[in-house]
This record gives structure tokens, sequence and C-alpha cells, in this order.
């Protein structure tokens, strides 16, 4: 099976006929799917954008939510809009592993960079988020509060996601992992290096990191691979003989996305930023 990944698209800096011709060319890869790992848009144009590349492309279309996709509204508004999305579009979190190839399941969470990773106490980072979003907004003004609330969006996260993950891990001998904010420090990549302490809050979503830890652990025979971006640069790290995570450079205006060969998922790595 062959299946496009492409994440941090920010369809909001783009033309309309540049989404197009976009699609045209993954429909020209031969694919037979397209995995959307986040930033697609802004709350109030995302959920538009993934029905149009859906009808666009005539293939499913599984994706997940990033940061910006909540700016200018309100996570729980857009995750309510998401949910309604009918098939042939698949939004993760799914309660349930989905199926891509024998052997293969897909499970995912936008995740959230999380306070967990880092100095939060000690960060002079304020990022658009804290700003735009209309439930972190609320707490802007108190450092501990945001923390707290940040934190919490981390363990959602990881409790979404843990059903579903842990029963793919005990049925599949692959599972993928789509996700928008790296779970680990060693996967957010930035112009060739990985986040610092002021950075790593806001970039890495520290209670997804512990869930996949976790489960790498328990399942030492299924291989995890892990799909993540946010930070716009490339790169990959294994963090365990059955735990990878790869991270897709992006640009803003320039959309592209990478082919994956399920078959030859160990070969995989992210290509050079675009």
């Amino acid at each position: 099976m062959r299946i496009a990944w492409a994440s941090d698209v920010h369809f909001d800096f783009v033309e309309p006929e540049d989404v197009e011709a976009w699609c045209g060319r993954i429909r020209a890869a031969g694919v037979e799917g397209l995995l959307l790992g986040g930033d697609i848009a802004t709350a109030g144009s995302v959920l538009f954008w993934v029905e149009r590349c859906a009808e666009l492309l005539e293939r499913p279309l599984y994706f997940v939510l990033g940061n910006h996709d909540y700016y200018r509204g309100s996570v729980a508004e857009v995750r309510a809009g998401a949910a309604r999305l009918p098939a042939p579009v698949h939004w993760l979190p799914a309660r349930e592993p989905l199926e891509l190839a024998p052997g293969l399941a897909l499970v995912g969470h936008g995740g959230w960079g999380d306070a967990r990773v880092g100095d939060w106490e000690g960060t002079p980072v304020v990022l658009n988020d804290y700003l735009l979003i209309e439930e972190l907004a609320l707490a802007k003004n108190d450092k501990a509060a945001l923390g707290q609330l940040l934190r919490d969006y981390g363990s959602d996260a990881a409790e979404t996601l843990g059903p579903s993950l842990r029963a793919a891990a005990a049925a599949y001998g692959r599972v993928l992992v789509l996700t928008h904010v790296p779970p680990f420090r060693e996967a957010c990549w930035h112009e060739g290096q990985t986040s610092n302490d002021e950075w790593a809050p806001g970039f890495v979503c520290g209670a997804l990191g512990e869930l996949l830890h976790e489960v790498a652990l328990e399942h030492p025979g299924c291989e995890l691979t892990v799909l993540c971006g946010h930070t716009h640069s490339p790169g990959s790290a294994r963090l365990a003989p059955n735990l990878v995570a790869h991270t897709l450079g992006a640009d803003y205006a320039r959309p592209d996305f990478a082919v994956i060969d399920t078959d030859a998922l160990a070969e995989f790595a992210p290509p050079p930023k675009p």
C-alpha cells in the first residue's frame, strides 16, 4: 500500500487553485489515501478544507488537528465539527484502530505542547496559541493556570488515544500513530537540532510520549511508527527497538507531501524540507 502523508500545509496561506493543484499531485502519485497531520488552516476554514481535499482526492482522508486549526476559535467547537464529518473523511482520534492493510493499523491524536518537557516555569516563549485559541486566551495572564490547562490537554490526548493504541498494538504487528505535536524531545527538530528547554514546553507532548513508551514496552513484537509535524523541520528518532518517530518538514505557502510505502515502512525516512 502507498499512502501520502502531509503536515503543516497551512492552507490559509495558499491560493485555492494551488490547493487543487496539490491534490492533483497527490492523485498522480498513485496513493490510496492521505494522512493529514494537522495545522491544515484555522478554525473558520479547517473543516471546509478537509472536506474539499477529500472531494478532490476521491480517496480516504485521515486527519488530526494541530494547534493552528483552533486559531481564532474554540478547541471544543472545532473538535465537535470534526467529529461530525462523514466518510471518506476520518478524524482521529477514532476509538477503534483503523486497518490500512493486513497487519497494519492506524491510530492518532493531534496532541498538544503540554508543558511537561523543558522549563515551563522559566521559559520566556509566548506562543500565539496562548493568544489566539479561545480556551487558552482565558488563562494567558496566569502562567500557572495556563500551564495546568496545557497539561490537562496533554493528559486528555493520552487518555483518549490510549485505548485504541493499546488495542492496535495487541492485534497488529505494525501500528502507525498519526499526531501533530512531537511526543518526544528527540523528535522535536528545528534546523537540525532538537528543541531546548525554552521551546520544548510548547513543542513536545510529553503525555503522549509517556504513553507510547509504555505501549512499546508492553508489546515488544509490535513496531510503532509515529508520524508528527509542528516544527516544520524534518528528522527521525528511534526511541526504542520497536518505536520510531518521523517528523515532517514544511514551509508556509508551499504545501508538500511524502509518500509512504507500507510494505517498506522500516526503510521510510522523511524527505528534506521542501
